[in-house]
C-alpha cells in the first residue's frame, strides 16, 4: 500500500522522485523519501508527514544525481516516522532499497542478522532486506538481490541501488504492482502508471517473480534463475489529464462526474449492435459451462464487496443461481465449501487487492473456475483469474472509490443479464427493454450531477451531526451500505446502515430527537414496507431525507426532504440512487474541513492483508 519510484538517466533524479511521487500519494502519505547516487555516496532524504514535508525539508539542498529511488509510506510495521519511512540502507550506506508490501519472516532473518553484528535502526519490516542484501552480496549485485529473494518470504516490490553499481537500479515484485517506463537516454520504476505518464507512455509491465536491470539506456528482465523473459511494450493509452484533478477542487469530485463517461465506455463494446442484448467477446460463455455450477461465490473488501452485494441480488433474481457474498479478509479463513462446481466472482478496483488476491488463488487451489472483475489492466488479481472483465473506468485516483463502485455495478448487471440470455431465461423483449435503461444511465447521471445545490444544503445543515443512519429494504439496503461507508471514510461522521426492516429488532433505539436517517425506497416491490419503517423513525423525532425517484409524489409525506434521482427500471435504480449519496458524503467532509482525497488512516489500494 505504498508508492514506489525509481530513476536512471542523465537528468536529475530527485526531479523527477518527487514529481512522481506526488502523484502516488494515494498510495500512502505518511511519510516520504528518496535516495540518490549523489557525488559518489547514497544520499538519503526522508520525512515523516505528506510529501510536502520532505520538498521543505531538503529545499535548497536538493540531492545532485542522475541515479534514484523514492517511496511515499502507509504504514504497516512501526508507526509513521523519520527514521521509519523509506528508503532503508545498509550498515556501511553501500545499499538503499524501497519496499511495498509486507515480509512476513523478517523477525527470524532480523534476529540472524543482528547475530551477526547488523544494527537496525528502524522498526519496519523492509530494513531487513538491505541488511541481508548487504550480508550476501560478494561483488555481484544481482546475483545477491537473486540470494535475497531466495530467502525473503512475503508479498513486495522492491527497489534497489547499489553505491558500487552506480549506473544501475534492480527491482522486482511478487503480489504487488510494479511498472517500468521506457524512455529516451532514461527510464523509470514506478507503482503505478500517474507517476510516469508525463514522462513516457511506453511500460513494461512486470510480472510475480520477475527481476528487472535498469539502466538509462537498456532494461534487462529475467525470471529468478537469470532466464531472459520476453516482454511486450504496454502503451498507455489515458490522457495526461486523467490523472490530474482536471480543474476540479478535488480528485474524488472529478470522479464522481467522470461516472457518466465511465459507465458508457465500460458498457460500449458489450452491448451488441442491434442494441438489444449483452455480448461478452472476452467470456464467451455457454449454457454448457454455467449449469456446470451450482453455486457462485463474489469476494471482495471495502467498496467493491457493496457492489457484490448488488451482484448477488442481480445474478440470483434473473440468472437464478445460488450466490454467496463474502469479504475477502474472511474467506480463506473459514474453509469455504468450494470445489470444481464453484464459480468464484472477485471484485478489485486496483487488482492488486491482498486479501482478494489471496481468496482467489485458495480458490483455484480447491479447484473452482474464477472470473475477475477489477479495472487496471494487468493487475495481479487480473493475471491470476481464468478469466477477466474490466470495469474501463479509467485511474481513480482518490482513496474514496466513486466511478469503480458504479462500473462494478453496471458489468454486474450486465454479466447477470449475459448469464440469463445465454440460459433462456429471459424474453428478447425484456432484454432489449433492459439493455436500453442501460444505454440511459450516463445521461440520467448528468442529470443528477447538474444540480447539487440541495445535496450542498442538506450537507451545511447536517455535516456536524456526529451520527448519521441509513435505512433501505432490497437493493436500496445494500446501496445504503455504500452510501454509510462514503459518509464515514471522508467526513468521520459516525455513520451506520440498516436493513430497514431491522430497526425494530434493537436499533430504533438508537433513532433519537433530530439524528439525520437518509433513507433509500426506490424499490417498488417494497415501498410500503419501506414506507412503514420511514414513519417509525419520524415518529421518534429522526430528520429523515428520502431517496426517490423522480415522479414520487408519496414519498414528501413521510419526510424531511426528498432528493429525486431519474425514475428507470428497478434494476438500474442502485446506480443512480447512490450518486447523491457520493456527493452528500463529499459535502459533508468539504463542511466539516476534512482533506477528502486523503482520509487520515486510509490509503487507495490495500496490497496488504
Amino acid at each position: 500500500m505504498c508508492g514506489i519510484v525509481g530513476y536512471v538517466g542523465d537528468r536529475q533524479a530527485a526531479e523527477f522522485l518527487l514529481d512522481g511521487l506526488s502523484k502516488l500519494e494515494y498510495r500512502g502519505y505518511d511519510s516520504a523519501g528518496i535516495a540518490v547516487y549523489d557525488n559518489g555516496s547514497v544520499r538519503v532524504e526522508k520525512s515523516v508527514g505528506r510529501l510536502s514535508a520532505l520538498r521543505d525539508k531538503i529545499k535548497g539542498n536538493v540531492p545532485v544525481g542522475n541515479i534514484g529511488i523514492g517511496h511515499t509510506r502507509w504504514a504497516t510495521h512501526g508507526r509513521p516516522s523519520d527514521v521509519n519511512a523509506h528508503p532503508h540502507v545498509d550498515c556501511h550506506n553501500d545499499f538503499a532499497i524501497v519496499h511495498n508490501g509486507i515480509i512476513e519472516n523478517y523477525l527470524s532473518l532480523k534476529e540472524e542478522l543482528i547475530e551477526k553484528g547488523h544494527v537496525f535502526k528502524s522498526e519496519t519490516d523492509t530494513e531487513v532486506v538491505v541488511h541481508l542484501l548487504e550480508e550476501v552480496y560478494n561483488g555481484d549485485f544481482i546475483v545477491a538481490v537473486r540470494e535475497v529473494l531466495r530467502r525473503i518470504e512475503g508479498s513486495y516490490a522492491l527497489a534497489f541501488m547499489s553505491r558500487k553499481h552506480p549506473d544501475m537500479l534492480v527491482c522486482t515484485k511478487q503480489d504487488n504492482p510494479l511498472i517500468i517506463g521506457l524512455g529516451e537516454g532514461e527510464n523509470y520504476i514506478a507503482s503505478d502508471i500517474p507517476a510516469i505518464i508525463s514522462r513516457t507512455r511506453r511500460t513494461y509491465i512486470m510480472g510475480d517473480g520477475e527481476l528487472a536491470i535498469v539502466h538509462k539506456d537498456s532494461v534487462e528482465i529475467t525470471d529468478r534463475k537469470g532466464e531472459p523473459v520476453a516482454k511486450k511494450v504496454f502503451k498507455v493509452t489515458w490522457n495526461a489529464e486523467a490523472a490530474e484533478k482536471g480543474g476540479y477542487e478535488h480528485f474524488m469530485l472529478k470522479e464522481i462526474h467522470e461516472q457518466p463517461k465511465a459507465v458508457r465506455d465500460t458498457m460500449s463494446q458489450r452491448i451488441t449492435s442491434d442494441k438489444k442484448s449483452i455480448s461478452f467477446e472476452e467470456l464467451s460463455w455457454t449454457p454448457e459451462y454455467l449449469n456446470s455450477f451450482n453455486k457462485i461465490y463474489i469476494v471482495a473488501c471495502g467498496t467493491a464487496y457493496h457492489a457484490g452485494l448488488v451482484g448477488k441480488y442481480y445474478i440470483e433474481k434473473m440468472a437464478r443461481v445460488i450466490v454467496e457474498v463474502d469479504v475477502a479478509s474472511e474467506f480463506r479463513y473459514r474453509d469455504p465449501i468450494v470445489d470444481d462446481k464453484t464459480l468464484l466472482i472477485v471484485v478489485s478496483q486496483s487488482g492488486e487487492t491482498s486479501d482478494t488476491l489471496a481468496a482467489l488463488k485458495e480458490s483455484k487451489r480447491r479447484g473452482a473456475k474464477t472470473l475477475a472483475i477489477t479495472n487496471v489492466v494487468g493487475s495481479s488479481i487480473a493475471r491470476e483469474a481464468d478469466q477477466v472483465v474490466y470495469t474501463w473506468a479509467g485511474p481513480e485516483i482518490a482513496v474514496a472509490s466513486t466511478k469503480a463502485y458504479t462500473t462494478q455495478l453496471v458489468l454486474f448487471f450486465m454479466l447477470a443479464l449475459y448469464m440469463t440470455e445465454i440460459k433462456g431465461m429471459i424474453a428478447p423483449k425484456r432484454t432489449a427493454e433492459l439493455v436500453e435503461h442501460l444505454q440511459e444511465i450516463p445521461s440520467q447521471i448528468s442529470e443528477i450531477l447538474s444540480d447539487v445545490d440541495p445535496i450542498k444544503t442538506f450537507a451545511k445543515q447536517y455535516g456536524f451531526n456526529e451520527d448519521v443512519f441509513y435505512i433501505g429494504r432490497g437493493l436500496d439496503y445494500s446501496v445504503s451500505l455504500e452510501g454509510a461507508l462514503k459518509l464515514k471514510e471522508i467526513s468521520y461522521i459516525h455513520a451506520e446502515a440498516y436493513a430497514a426492516g431491522e430497526l425494530k429488532h434493537g436499533t430504533l433505539a438508537l433513532i433519537v430527537e433530530g439524528v439525520p436517517v437518509i433513507a433509500l425506497a426506490t424499490q417498488r416491490n417494497v415501498y410500503e414496507k419501506t414506507l412503514s419503517n420511514i414513519k417509525e423513525v419520524k415518529a421518534r423525532d429522526a430528520v429523515v431525507i428520502g431517496i426517490a425517484a423522480e415522479g414520487d409524489t408519496e414519498l414528501k409525506k413521510y419526510v424531511d426532504h426528498v432528493m429525486h434521482v431519474p425514475a428507470s427500471d428497478e434494476f438500474i435504480m442502485p446506480i443512480l440512487s447512490v450518486i447523491p449519496l457520493q456527493l452528500l458524503a463529499y459535502y459533508a467532509a468539504i463542511t466539516r474541513g476534512c482533506d477528502v482525497d486523503k482520509p487520515r488512516n486510509l490509503a487507495k489500494s490495500v496490497t496488504v492483508e
